[in-house]
């Protein structure tokens, strides 16, 4: 993690002299009132006694600067440390494949980038300074004591063995509590988010309270943990400033002893007071730091795991920029799976030529959707191979690839922002003019024109404000105008009525015309006049023809359109 440390060197550079000129103060003062009670002010002399209270003035105010540039440099590092270790982990985030995101829960995710990283860079940040300074400030401590008087001084540190028992008991189950912490609280994040995005279905089954109390289980479990980890710390702190009453104690009694005596000077004995209070300041600050610690390698660990998750989908070292596309798809015994032993596609032979379009029809999970995931690479082959324009798809850099295509869902994801800007996300440098260009050959301006804002309305987020046929249009218009030479379009009309249905089957004929698409249909009347079109069953293309051969064959395309024929009549 230090790593994100280095480019602000210089700045924690001077935070580090910082934090040693505020130490070495800390350690001065207290010697600089031993000097005052010992010398000018047992001895009457008022002219030193003001030289001793200006040094002590002018070493007050350059502690006072010293720290205030120390907790502004931490603090300027810190926010810089935080954005950028978010940064990347969204980049990386982004890599990842989409198999990886359909196994981990989003909420879970945010948690990592949100949560977890915060209080990484409380260690990163101040938690390595304090560290540092407070160690340095305990020894410096250590040694003055024993120079002023080494006896009272090991009397004094008769107390340590005590602290170290009590930080070594503390330690061993502070660990697995702030661990606890942290995943109890991602699951508490991924359970809120689940529930938001599925606001809609709870509502519309009247849930509210069984959700409600779902989520009580796991905010308490949170809350619980919470509570275990945080009563560590209340426990440990009171019993380190129990010791260090204890320590004060020992000096007032023994230190006491030696001014009767007159083997000490009372400046002697107010300075080891002075130092004793400053020794378990540090040490109560390093305790904290170590809850700080357990917290943030605990959330480390989740957030190192996931930066060093390899994206399964990965480009090769040598991988070229992929051409500009003409079209060609070739998938050549093709086999694919999710899982080891549970095969989706087996022995896939497949020709598409240039501008061609095809649909792939068939049952629910026979593996159409795959297919078109294994032509944008969202999923890499197991055996055999899928070549573009004759190039093997795992050979070219995945960006240069998908570059060259679009994709049409069944359920159009719709970014917050204006209509343009979703549109423009196609073709980010698009003006508006371009933009209005695409959104009429998407029929866009059916509903565009009639908005007061035109195509600067603000969409809500998931498109919330629009309905799935206005959503489903954006979409199109956005594929327009990125200009795509493959096209992938996934039931992209299974959801709208027979109104918005036509302006979309208009739509998509001007965006298919001149393209390899691949079109994945339900609905059989949408790809009658598809150039191919491919049966689907268990894996495997079963069937392959254009429509009226297959209706000839009367094979299993012959009875799916049949059947919906029939539902249709009905």
């Amino acid at each position: 993690m230090l790593v994100f440390i280095r480019p602000y060197a210089w700045r924690m550079l001077g935070a580090f002299f910082a934090m040693l000129l505020a130490s070495g103060l800390t350690l001065a003062t207290p010697y600089l009132v031993k000097l005052a009670i010992d010398g000018p002010i047992a001895n009457g002399d008022y002219a030193a006694l003001d030289e001793v209270a200006l040094l002590m003035l002018g070493a007050f105010v350059c502690l006072y600067a010293a720290s205030m540039a120390q907790r502004y440099l931490l603090s300027w590092v810190g926010q810089r440390v935080l954005a950028d270790l978010r940064a990347a982990l969204f980049r990386h985030i982004q890599a990842l494949p989409l198999a990886y995101h359909d196994q981990h829960i989003i909420g879970v995710t945010i948690s990592r980038v949100i949560s977890d990283v915060g209080v990484i860079n409380q260690l990163l940040s101040q938690g390595l300074i304090t560290l540092t300074g407070d160690s340095l400030l305990l020894a410096g401590i250590v040694l003055v004591m024993l120079s002023l008087n080494w006896q009272l001084a090991l009397i004094t540190f008769a107390i340590i063995p005590l602290i170290v028992l009590a930080t070594a008991l503390f330690a061993r189950r502070a660990k697995r509590a702030f661990r606890k912490t942290r995943a109890r609280n991602a699951h508490m994040i991924g359970d809120l988010a689940e529930n938001l995005s599925g606001i809609r279905v709870i509502q519309a089954f009247a849930n509210e309270d069984s959700t409600s109390e779902k989520f009580d289980e796991v905010n308490q479990a949170n809350r619980d943990a919470h509570i275990e980890a945080m009563s560590l710390s209340f426990v440990f702190l009171p019993t380190v400033e129990f010791l260090g009453v204890a320590a004060t104690a020992i000096v007032l009694l023994f230190g006491g002893l030696g001014v009767v005596e007159g083997s000490l000077t009372l400046g002697t004995v107010i300075a080891f007071l002075a130092y004793v209070n400053r020794f378990f300041l540090p040490v109560q600050e390093l305790s904290q730091l170590y809850a700080t610690m357990q917290t943030a390698m605990a959330g480390g660990e989740r957030v190192i795991n996931l930066l060093h998750t390899e994206p399964a989908i990965s480009d090769k070292t040598d991988a070229r920029q992929m051409p500009p596309i003409e079209g060609r798809i070739d998938f050549q015994q093709v086999q694919f799976s999710y899982r080891q032993d549970e095969p989706v596609l087996r022995d896939i032979d497949l020709s598409i030529p240039a501008g061609t379009m095809v649909a792939l029809v068939g049952p629910t999970g026979a593996g159409k959707t795959s297919l078109a995931n294994l032509v944008a690479r969202f999923y890499d082959v197991n055996g055999g191979s899928l070549q573009i324009d004759g190039l093997d798809v795992r050979d070219v850099q995945q960006r240069s690839l998908r570059a060259q295509m679009g994709l049409v869902s069944q359920d159009p994801f719709i970014f917050a922002g204006s209509i343009a800007d979703n549109i423009r996300f196609g073709k980010p440098a698009a003006g508006l003019d371009e933009v209005i260009a695409a959104g009429d050959l998407a029929n866009v301006g059916e509903f565009v024109n009639d908005l007061p804002l035109g195509y600067n309305t603000e969409i809500f987020e998931d498109g919330a404000n629009l309905s799935v046929g206005q959503r489903q249009l954006i979409s199109i218009a956005r594929a327009i105008l990125a200009d795509p030479r493959i096209l992938i379009m996934d039931e992209a009309t299974s959801s709208v009525d027979m109104v918005t249905e036509a302006l979309i089957q208009d739509a998509l004929r001007k965006l298919l015309a001149q393209r390899t698409s691949i079109v994945i249909a339900h609905r059989l009347s949408t790809i009658t006049t598809a150039d191919i079109i491919c049966v689907v069953d268990e894996g495997c293309i079963c069937e392959m023809g254009a429509h009226q051969e297959l209706l000839a064959r009367r094979g299993m395309y012959y009875e799916l359109y049949q059947r919906q024929f029939v539902e249709v009549s009905d």
